[in-house]
């Protein structure tokens, strides 16, 4: 029987100095894709390379295919993709030499497979890293990866840099692959509206902490966005919202709604309204003005 869950991370925490992750907890389903989302400096890359054991940490528990990671962490690596950043290095190697080196290292490439993804992602293996735009860096990872049969594809911001275009083709991608329900993607953005076309479920990190992780739609649902004249925003209206603005004489902000709200003009938010009004309520900066 196939687990329901390929990833599950339980009270993962990890120690800086200046900067902590505090029991980081969620878990991602068979043949989903989970949207990582924070600010940067919030801890998505921190916490991918902590569960993976890039980066020692402090505590907590990663399970992933049912099974304690650093205790089979070998094996698991065999199963997983790992995606941080382009490709920084080997400029001016061939990406056919650098296949072939890369290749050796699993048991399960799959040349046919390989083959078949350079076909599909319409890469030219005779040219060198450095010929290759952005978007086709990422897909040539992608190719490397699911030509071993990676199941759970962690990526640390995938789309970041890349034309709107570039940037459209890698989601669809993406949701090809799980679209057999079998493999997974982690991806780690601050780019919102990416999630908003692919992602299966959310979770949210601020400041080292989960502020909510659950299905997409959950998790949009659980905020209303209000708007109205700033001259019919009273003291206790203020305190319905978990942060808000004003400019022009109008005033919006997100509350949660299973909080007591005002009788206002309600709206759905997108993740970019939700994401922005949380972190003007936790944030530590002083005013500009």
């Amino acid at each position: 029987m196939e687990d329901e869950y390929l990833l599950e991370v339980d009270n993962l925490c990890k120690d800086y100095p200046l900067f902590s992750l505090k029991d980081v907890s969620f878990k991602v389903k068979r043949g989903t894709i989970m949207g990582f989302i924070g600010r940067n400096g919030a801890g998505k890359t921190t916490t991918l390379k902590a569960l993976i054991n890039l980066i020692k940490k402090t505590s907590g528990e990663v399970k992933m295919f049912g099974n304690d990671f650093f205790t089979h962490e070998i094996e698991d690596k065999e199963r997983i993709a790992f995606l941080l950043g382009g490709i920084d290095y080997y400029q001016r190697t061939k990406i056919k030499t650098l296949t072939q080196v890369t290749s050796r290292f699993y048991k399960n490439w799959d040349e046919g497979k390989y083959q078949h993804y350079l076909k599909a992602f319409g890469i030219d293996e005779t040219k060198s890293v450095k010929q290759l735009s952005n978007g086709m860096k990422i897909k040539y990872q992608l190719a490397v990866n699911l030509s071993h049969n990676a199941e759970l594809l962690i990526l640390d911001e995938p789309t970041s840099g890349l034309d709107p275009v570039s940037r459209d083709e890698i989601l669809d991608v993406f949701l090809k692959i799980v679209e057999d329900k079998k493999r997974s993607i982690l991806f780690s953005t601050h780019i919102t509206s990416d999630l908003e076309k692919c992602a299966d479920d959310i979770t949210y990190i601020s400041k080292g902490q989960i502020i909510a992780s659950s299905n997409e739609k959950e998790f949009i649902d659980s905020f209303v966005k209000l708007e109205g004249d700033e001259k019919d925003l009273t003291e206790e209206m203020k305190k319905s919202f978990i942060s808000f603005k004003t400019y022009k004489g109008k005033f919006e902000g997100v509350g949660w709604k299973k909080d007591k709200l005002p009788n206002l003009n309600y709206s759905v938010p997108s993740l970019e309204d939700i994401m922005v009004f949380y972190e003007r309520s936790v944030s530590d900066e002083e005013s500009i003005i």
